[in-house]
């Protein structure tokens, strides 16, 4: 190493320290997420129905490396069905402890029903809370368990602390984020 590379490191390090700092005071700011970050995930409904997508087929559980979700399939009453096919998930659950947030569910749907969210903010205290029911994951459900249970606590709305750059994925163009 010659005295040309420290000259090099020196000027860099000079350059980056009149710039300005990029660091968010968060969370009275909010965090910028690009859209295709993959936080929480969201179990989608028809556009038009309102059924559920998911079939309870166990694809995703089958292409899961963590073995994080589970799901438990029963058989779809035709007078109030909640899926469109034979079957439908009527256990979803996943442990976001062993979830490494890969996307590998997302891919081995066949019926796009999971799509991992922007939601990033799950932290808790108590192990249980980290097993996500259907309920907690269906698209609609604003927030985490967590953020959930604060603003009930409070009586405050849900806030979530991203905001995203650019236009959300198609299937989340439903979800309200505020």
């Amino acid at each position: 190493m010659g005295v040309l590379d420290i000259a090099k490191g020196m000027g860099l390090t000079l350059g980056k320290l009149f710039q300005k700092p990029v660091t968010v005071s968060y969370p009275e700011q909010r965090a910028t997420l690009q859209p295709r970050f993959r936080g929480r995930h969201v179990l989608t409904r028809h556009p038009g129905t309102g059924l559920e997508k998911c079939i309870g087929c166990s694809l995703c559980a089958a292409a899961c490396p963590a073995y994080a979700i589970y799901v438990e399939a029963a058989e779809n009453d035709p007078a109030s069905p909640h899926s469109p096919g034979e079957r439908y998930a009527k256990v979803y659950e996943i442990n976001m402890l062993r979830c490494i947030f890969c996307g590998m569910c997302e891919e081995a749907c066949p019926t796009g029903a999971v799509v991992m969210g922007n939601e990033f903010e799950m932290a808790d205290y108590r192990y249980g809370d980290f097993v996500y029911a259907k309920e907690d994951m269906l698209v609609g459900v604003n927030g985490s368990l967590p953020q959930r249970r604060e603003a009930i606590k409070s009586g405050k709305p849900v806030r979530l602390g991203f905001q995203l750059e650019g236009k959300p994925r198609a299937e989340l163009e439903g979800v309200e984020y505020s």
